[in-house]
């Protein structure tokens, strides 16, 4: 492949031809054998390969690489998000502290993204027991709500058109718990530094055909930066029933969290204090409550329908403080003197800056008073959205492994359906920046800023527009897959998925009618791919598939360069947008032995995902906004390389990932706070360029062993390689410095049902950023009175924290 360092692949093909290594990362674990026993040969790993579950591949019958965490594998990190796991274990996938919160990351895969954050546009489809995770507004996906002590079975796979929309880059999906596959009951109390107090429960039984299970979890950090703290509960239920040919399960979820998401800081206000914060408040409140009813039933011989129906609610408050580009009017308007959007970042159109230019941009309160321009006060807003969505849906799935004329097959075909309705809620009220930077619209110096208090809004719409939205999504699914054995060895697998979607927007204010729009995506994503058994535990893999995902509303509604949208907070336009397709082809060859009484299990996998128009944020010259646009296209294409190797005593795992992620077109595109860009605000970019936010090169180490039959040890440490800082298209400027960090952790049990854990993230300390952006320096000076000339702003990684408890079985 373009671009992959010489000789690295056949140094990976070496080394795991030859096993001399003694280990490299996680493809799929073994699962435990019972008693400690070391994990056996005969293990057949399985793969969901449909957002459903029911529909299991052996892994080495599976065209496609795909990872997999267990609850155990979870549980031994003491962490509240899953995003741990997924980073420490899952060769390819990197995390990307955007907004300075461990629990509002963003997940990046093989260049792809899916975050919790609204404006990032998302590649990768989420599913728990088959339901949707991905909000409607914007595909986002709220780690912070999962339950993780109710997760059985995490799995990552990569581009597969079974899982829908957004499975650009692949597909997770959580596997919860029920009474049937635990029964028991567990519960864990942490404490640590940052103030952190984390504790979980969880309770499983089963009589017969009937079970229940139970978990909640709950945690309270104040965060190691300012203004950082975060409160999260999360409840999980399930209610089941089986007999010999169907099970039923009645499932509840519900979640909250308050979480201190500050963002990146300006890297000079960092320098002189590691904690401090840009403008604030900046919060979000989330909430979510689920209802869903799954089912199974052998219909025939080798035959059987799963199934399930859902409800699903989430809410989110957004509040951000943040810096304004006010001004007073100019004289050559009809509000000289009056409080005003700097017009700068619109340009000059044809005929100048006439008045009837200029009058677009007077700042009025919704009854279209204006304000008086006070030159010293140090102008903000605080902005808030909020969000409401309901949807409903369900799916059903029809799937088999009889036999094909006398061959092994195994056979899906599915179809689903999910409906939301959405309410969405956008205003910027007027205040100031004091000292400490908060941003306040009420008392204390605000009480005499002219306007402080009110929402307000330009005339033209232009910059800040209340905005009151609804909005609908209709997707539509059906799919097939087969996987037919041809020879004992050599098996074929085929599948083809037809997506539809139906976006409708609509203005409830009135004031907007450029909000309403209907827009219609419709696709057919095929699949093909070959597998075959070599012998001795290894086989070799080679696949081709196509994916898509339609524009949100969130993004058909900001897509505007001459209106641009706080990505938080206003929607402005309705420009077309158009579906991404995204074209993966992957090869690879993997393994499984028995050496040294243990079990190695090993994969090698090239890939590579072409993205047609491709979406993108691109930032505005207006500080704090920004819009969506296709680019022509764009390419992920690498290298995972992976070893586990588990005995009964002890296990270690090794993987290595390189991520090219590039452009492949030439043109210009909006950067208008990077050093480089033009008096324009753009920066031009050409074929091959980086796109920013990904690191080329990952390894991870890590392994745990039982120093005695009492006391147990393990680690983990991570690298990442250096990245290119959002909005540095062109690859112009200095790339952040790659970083690595270690953790350790430690169990002892002192009773039978009692254990004491403890451990340290980040043992060595280490100082870093996993992310890093462009901000305007001018503003930043007026409003901390001092002068600014480095544009990079930073969110650093967490410095060394400590956590011990314990945890008690029943």
């Amino acid at each position: 492949m373009k671009n992959i360092p010489a000789g690295l692949l056949a140094l990976l093909c070496t080394t795991c031809s030859t096993l001399a290594c003694s280990t490299l990362a996680l493809a799929a674990e073994p699962d435990p054998a019972p008693d400690g026993a070391p994990p056996t040969l005969s293990d057949i790993i399985v793969i969901g390969v449909t957002p459903l579950p029911g529909a299991n591949v052996p892994l080495d019958k599976v065209p496609a690489a795909a990872s997999t965490l267990s609850a155990d594998d979870l549980a031994r990190l003491h962490s509240v998000s899953i995003l741990d796991g997924m980073a420490q274990r899952m060769p390819g996938l990197a995390l990307s502290d955007t907004q300075g919160n461990a629990l509002f990351q963003d997940v990046r895969y093989h260049g792809f993204t899916v975050s919790p954050l609204q404006g990032t546009p998302q590649g990768i489809a989420v599913y728990q027991n088959g339901v949707r995770l991905n909000e409607a507004f914007g595909d986002t996906v709220n780690w912070d709500l999962a339950p993780e002590v109710a997760i059985d079975r995490l799995t990552l796979a990569t581009n597969n058109p079974a899982y829908g929309l957004n499975a650009l880059g692949g597909a997770v999906t959580l596997e919860m718990k029920n009474g049937f596959t635990f029964q028991g009951a567990n519960a864990e109390l942490l404490g640590g530094s940052n103030g952190r107090i984390q504790g979980s429960a969880e309770f499983g039984w089963q009589s017969g055909g009937f079970s229940l299970y139970l978990a909640a979890e709950a945690e309270k950090d104040d965060g190691w930066r300012k203004q950082s703290a975060s409160d999260v509960e999360r409840f999980y239920g399930d209610a089941g029933w089986r007999s010999e040919t169907a099970e039923v399960h009645l499932i509840a979820a519900a979640a909250r969290s308050s979480l201190g998401v500050v963002g990146p800081t300006p890297l000079e206000m960092i320098q002189a204090d590691e904690t401090a914060v840009y403008t604030w408040p900046q919060t979000t409140k989330n909430d979510s409550g689920m209802l869903a009813l799954n089912g199974r039933i052998d219909i025939a011989p080798g035959w059987a329908l799963q199934g399930n129906v859902y409800g699903r609610h989430f809410g989110q408050k957004h509040v951000d403080g943040n810096d304004s580009d006010f001004e007073g009017c100019s004289a050559r308007s009809s509000y000289g003197g009056k409080l005003c959007l700097e017009d700068d970042a619109f340009g000059t159109p044809a005929g100048g800056k006439t008045t009837a230019f200029r009058n677009q941009f007077v700042i009025t309160d919704l009854a279209g008073h204006t304000f008086a321009f006070d030159r010293d006060a140090t102008y903000g807003t605080l902005d808030r959205s909020a969000t409401d969505t309901t949807a409903v849906g369900g799916s059903l799935q029809l799937t088999s492994d009889r036999p094909l004329m006398g061959l092994g097959n195994r056979f899906a075909a599915g179809g689903s359906i999910d409906h939301s309705d959405i309410r969405f809620t956008a205003t910027s009220t007027l205040g100031i920046i004091n000292p400490d930077l908060s941003v306040t619209t009420q008392g204390g110096d605000a009480s005499d800023i002219p306007g402080a208090g009110l929402i307000i809004r330009t005339l033209g719409n232009l910059g800040y527009a209340p905005v009151w939205l609804s909005g609908t999504t209709d997707y539509y699914g059906a799919y097939v897959t087969d996987t037919l054995d041809l020879t004992p060895a050599l098996s074929l697998t085929a599948g083809l998925r037809l997506n539809v979607a139906d976006i409708g927007t609509r203005d409830r204010g009135g004031a907007a009618p450029e909000l309403n729009g209907d827009n219609r995506y419709t696709h057919w994503n095929p699949q093909a791919g070959l597998t075959y058994q070599l012998g001795g535990g290894v086989s070799v893999y080679g696949g081709y598939s196509q994916s898509n995902r339609a524009p949100t509303p969130l993004e058909l509604d900001c897509a505007d360069p001459l209106r641009p949208c706080l990505l938080e907070n206003s929607l402005v336009a309705d420009p077309p947008l158009r579906q991404v397709v995204a074209n993966t082809y992957e090869a690879g060859v993997r393994g499984t032995q028995g050496i040294l009484s243990g079990r190695l299990d090993w994969t090698v996998g090239l890939f590579r995902t072409d993205s047609d128009n491709d979406i993108v944020a691109l930032a505005s010259s207006i500080q704090g906004r920004g819009y969506y646009t296709n680019v022509p296209g764009t390419r992920r294409q690498g290298v995972d390389a992976g070893l586990t190797f588990a005995a009964e005593r002890w296990q270690v795992y090794l993987n290595y990932s390189f991520v090219d992620a590039t452009y492949q077109f030439d043109g210009v595109l909006a950067s208008p706070n990077n050093p480089q860009a033009d008096d324009n605000g753009t920066i031009t970019v050409h074929s091959g360029d980086r796109i920013p936010g990904i690191p080329r090169h990952q390894v991870k180490l890590g392994g745990d062993v039982m120093v005695t039959d009492a006391w147990s040890l393990g680690g983990a440490v991570q690298y990442y390689g250096s990245q290119y800082l959002v909005g540095d298209d062109a690859n112009q400027n200095s790339q952040l410095t790659p970083y690595w960090t270690m953790d350790l952790r430690t169990s002892y049990q002192i009773l039978s049902n009692i254990q004491l854990i403890g451990g340290v993230n980040n043992l060595f300390d280490r100082r870093y950023a996993s992310y890093g952006t462009y901000f305007d320096t001018a503003g930043a000076s007026d409003i901390l009175g001092r002068s600014l000339s480095d544009a990079r702003t930073l969110t650093l990684g967490a410095p060394r924290t400590f956590y011990g408890g314990v945890k008690v079985s029943f």
